[in-house]
């Protein structure tokens, strides 16, 4: 979905390139904060009294196990089928169990990958959104969904007092709006804007990491040229007047004389 947005972007607006770059999940927020991006692929929930917040989806969790464990005889699982399993539960989860499934792993790894690795070693399984099992992929690993998990849903968010009209442009697209669209234009500069005047616009977007493969998007500055707008209004405006004062003249000139 990240890309397929990127694609739209750079197509509707090819003066404000748009970059996809991962941060991490726990980074996220600062990032967004600090100015360094202004939108993000964030995983729910956000703090809402500093993020405005668009849930765009839910994905499936799923179970990280080696090729030749016996889970991957069936499509899906449930966690009962897992019970007697050491299940790892890394530092930087973001599932949010009440209460991890399984048997606990004799430590606690202090990131998903890390967790990925042991399982490599065949030492336990790990239950994560599809999206982490897909980037943290390993050619011995497989994963199979899990019908019964908790699920961790993906937003679109930004810093509630910084809604820009390039944030705009983003939020119409993830939503799939036209082109057409009245929020789904593109940024225009002001119509009072001096003709052949240049304004920057800086658009910047990260993605939490896992939740969409490579994602999160950096945007540079980019030049709009302004006042072509204006330049059309003045010359109507110009227009208008010269015809009312035609309109007038025509008014005094064509009046017939009152005869004695």
């Amino acid at each position: 979905m990240p890309a397929k947005w990127a694609r739209i972007w750079n197509e509707r607006l090819p003066d404000v390139p748009l970059t996809l770059l991962q941060v991490a999940a726990a980074e996220t927020p600062e990032v967004l904060r600090t100015g360094r991006a202004d939108a993000g692929l964030v995983r729910l929930p956000v703090d809402r009294t500093v993020f405005s917040a668009i849930p765009l989806y839910t994905e499936t969790t799923v179970v990280v196990v080696p090729k030749d464990h016996v889970a991957t005889a069936a499509d899906e699982v449930t966690l009962a089928d897992l019970a007697d399993e050491v299940v790892f539960h890394p530092l930087d989860d973001v599932l949010g169990w009440e209460q991890p499934p399984g048997e606990p792993g004799f430590e606690r790894p202090a990131t998903t990958q890390d967790a990925v690795e042991l399982v490599a070693a065949g030492v336990g399984l790990l239950y994560v959104p599809q999206s982490l099992a897909r980037l943290f992929h390993r050619k011995d690993l497989t994963y199979r969904p899990v019908t019964d998990a908790p699920r961790s849903s993906i937003a679109l968010s930004w810093p509630e007092e910084a809604t820009t009209d390039l944030v705009e442009a983003l939020i119409g697209i993830v939503r799939g709006r036209t082109v057409n669209s009245t929020r789904g234009r593109r940024p225009q500069a002001p119509a009072d804007q001096p003709k052949g005047e240049r304004r920057e616009s800086t658009g910047k977007a990260a993605g939490q990491t896992g939740q969409t493969g490579r994602s999160g998007q950096t945007g540079k500055a980019a030049r709009q040229t302004g006042g072509r707008a204006s330049g059309r209004s003045g010359g109507q405006a110009q227009r208008g007047r010269s015809a009312s004062a035609k309109s007038t003249g025509r008014r005094g000139g064509g009046r017939p004389r009152r005869r004695s």
